[in-house]
């Protein structure tokens, strides 16, 4: 049922405020507020035949449709008074059916006992107000609307019952012969917290190596957002790096708002998974109700920590709820929607086909993007930005001490396994580093890649020799081996080493392995990065790849197979050209660094990933041969002892998840603590 009505006083909780960017962040005002009219997939009367197809034809007409639906609204953007209010000129519309202002009301609808949801607008001038409603399909219908004249307070009352799968409210603003000004709007619900009237608190931890000016950044803009800090307990930095956040000129300004909620722990480099380990060991032991961890190369929107605290507040059960990830550079790309491990492949993945990794809002809005009105149910969230319920801790224990890498899926696999929910929920978000500008599957960070990624399906993986994971992994060792890149092969092969000695090892490993990989870089010549091409000597080739064309395609699936046995074969028997002892054949840049062109030469130089060095691959047979060799023999192992590796693994994880375990790491790495 909805009801159009003048507000009187109730007792409705406010559930999410209808926000605005920064003055200075005009990138992101499509996140925020758009400009373009309400549009959505629009589906035949009837669906005749396959609806999925229909459906899927509908959605692309759609696409070709909107493109750049935002595409001037930069120009016509309303006047933002403050963070809550804005002004629209006479004939001016704009929609909040946008990423941080839309109501995602499918989410409230499954996983707290909200029934209805209400909206209130503050408004003042000449205009109209129209609420919109989408499905599971991305299908837009109007709900109701009002005219809005002089000062007024208005209500809509909203039904929660149509979203069992999907679906958002949101509404439209118009001014019409006269100006308009937005004072407040926010979404309500009477509703009470799981936690009793006040709610919870949460100790929001960051944990950081030598990322200094980002979280300054990040407590100033916490100190400076007073509501969020009435749902925090303490502000917790986990300090692993040689450069202290402590140290920096602004420290004692931007930490004096937080007076008596602000805390630092300096410890020895326990990684990722140590960090946040400490904050879920520190949260429980000041009787928070909630650890949020967050990592520290991000920019945070300050209102997602209030609405996810709000959110876990209301759902039934004690419920893990993640924030979303945007691209650091290029910001109004939402990196990710939900994730999922597969079962048989044990890789991430999406948790639908057509939902896409780096989809731009700027271009493709909310209302226009289909797969986003469809409710995702994930495996687990990245720690990028997580809230934890110290029940949950309390419950499963703390991150498995893997160092970096697989911990937050790990944990999510976990938490499910205990019957307890992990909820990637819309509308709160921060900025990261998008995986497209670095590529950890290379250096050092491989071997943690591989170690991790075994872990979590030997304790995981509901199929017999983990399903598919062994096949892959040997064949990543092929791969990596063939792109001579034997430093990456050092390091996944030491993991595998490592991972059949047991489960003992992992605690010491977060402080003893690291230093070892990182030692062997000196031993591999396609470690060492340089700055500049100019600092290798230049490519020369007697005779030019490819009939002196840059054509790099993949060899396809049908032909993988024979294509392979003929690249480990030329590797393998035929002699390194001489020249290319001393020169290499050619330079490439990152986005041609495929192994299947890698392979096909005996020297060459290749950009990194972040563009700020080269490194020289050179064709060694001898080390690849060695490489091969030692893979099949440690997979083979790895195939015969999977069931009782498994056994370990799985008996030993809450074990090495303990707070007691944990508690006699942190006791002998821990190096000093700063309260203010």
């Amino acid at each position: 049922m909805m009801t159009t009505t003048q507000i009187s006083p109730t007792q409705l909780r406010v559930l999410q405020r209808v926000i605005l960017p920064e003055a200075v962040q005009t990138d992101v005002i499509p996140l925020y507020i758009d400009s373009g009219g309400a549009t959505g997939v629009q589906l035949p009367t009837r669906l005749d035949g396959d609806a999925s197809k229909t459906i899927a034809q509908a959605t692309a007409r759609q696409d070709q449709n909107t493109g750049a639906n935002y595409g001037s609204a930069q120009s016509s953007a309303p006047d933002m008074l403050s963070r809550r209010s804005t002004h629209l000129g006479a004939g001016k519309t704009v929609s909040f059916g946008t990423y941080f202002n839309a109501f995602p009301a499918s989410y409230w609808r499954r996983w707290t006992p909200l029934k209805s949801v209400t909206l209130r607008l503050e408004t003042s001038g000449q205009g109209m107000v129209v609420v919109y409603k989408s499905n599971a399909r991305g299908v837009i219908q109007r709900v109701d609307a009002k005219v809005l004249s002089g000062p007024e307070k208005t209500e809509f009352e909203l039904s929660l019952a149509p979203f069992g799968d999907g679906g958002w409210y949101w509404f439209d603003l118009s001014a019409t012969t006269e100006d308009l000004t937005l004072v407040e709007a926010e979404w309500c619900g009477a509703i009470t917290p799981r936690l009793g009237e006040n709610g919870g608190k949460a100790t929001v931890q960051i944990t950081t190596m030598n990322k200094v000016q980002y979280c300054i950044d990040n407590i100033r803009s916490l100190g400076e957002n007073l509501d969020a800090l009435e749902t925090v307990q303490e502000i917790l930095i986990v300090d692993q790096g040689t450069e202290k956040v402590s140290d920096h000129p602004d420290f004692e300004e931007v930490v004096k708002p937080l007076s008596g909620k602000f805390r630092i722990i300096n410890q020895a480099n326990l990684g990722g998974s140590g960090g946040f380990a400490r904050g879920m060991f520190e949260s429980v032991n000041n009787g928070s109700d909630y650890v949020m961890l967050l990592d520290d190369d991000v920019v945070v929107e300050p209102e997602s920590i209030l609405r996810l605290i709000t959110f876990a507040d209301y759902c039934k059960n004690p419920t893990i709820v993640g924030g979303h990830m945007f691209d650091m550079y290029d910001r109004s790309v939402l990196h990710a929607f939900g994730e999922v491990v597969n079962p048989w492949r044990t890789f991430y993945d999406k948790p639908h086909d057509d939902m896409s990794l780096g989809h731009d809002l700027g271009k493709s809005n909310l209302r226009s993007t289909h797969w986003m009105h469809r409710r995702v149910d994930v495996d687990y969230n990245g720690w990028w930005m997580c809230l934890i319920p110290t029940d949950v801790i309390k419950q499963i224990g703390l991150s498995l001490p893997l160092f970096l890498k697989w911990d937050d899926a790990e944990y999510g696999l976990r938490a499910k396994a205990a019957g307890i929910a992990t909820v990637s929920f819309p509308g709160a978000g921060l900025w990261h580093v998008s995986w497209q500008d670095k590529d950890d599957s290379v250096g050092w960070q491989a071997y943690f890649h591989e170690r991790n990624r075994l872990i979590t399906a030997l304790i995981h993986s509901p199929f017999e020799k983990g399903g598919s994971v062994l096949r892959e992994s040997l064949f990543l060792d092929v791969k990596h081996a063939l792109s001579m890149q034997y430093y990456t092969e050092e390091g996944r092969l030491m993991a595998i080493e490592d991972l059949l000695s047991g489960p003992e090892h992992l605690h010491p490993s977060l402080s003893e392995r690291l230093p070892v990989i990182r030692g062997k870089v000196k031993e591999f010549r396609d470690a060492q990065l340089k700055s500049d091409f100019d600092d290798y000597p230049q490519p020369k080739t007697t005779k030019p790849p490819f009939k002196g064309r840059r054509n790099f395609s993949s060899p396809g699936y049908q032909k993988l197979i024979p294509w392979t046995i003929s690249t480990v074969g030329r590797q393998l028997f035929k002699p390194v050209d001489d020249l290319a002892k001393k020169h290499p054949q050619i330079q490439l840049n990152y986005s041609e660094n495929r192994w299947w062109t890698v392979s096909k030469f005996d020297s060459l130089l290749v950009t990194n990933a972040e563009g700020t060095g080269v490194f020289w691959y050179q064709r060694d047979p001898k080390k690849l041969r060695e490489n091969l060799a030692r893979a099949t023999k440690l997979h083979a192992k790895l195939f015969s002892g999977w069931a009782e590796l498994s056994r370990q693994y799985r008996e030993a994880a809450d074990r090495v998840a303990s707070y007691d375990a944990w508690a006699k790491t942190f006791e002998k790495h821990t190096e000093s603590e700063l309260t203010r």
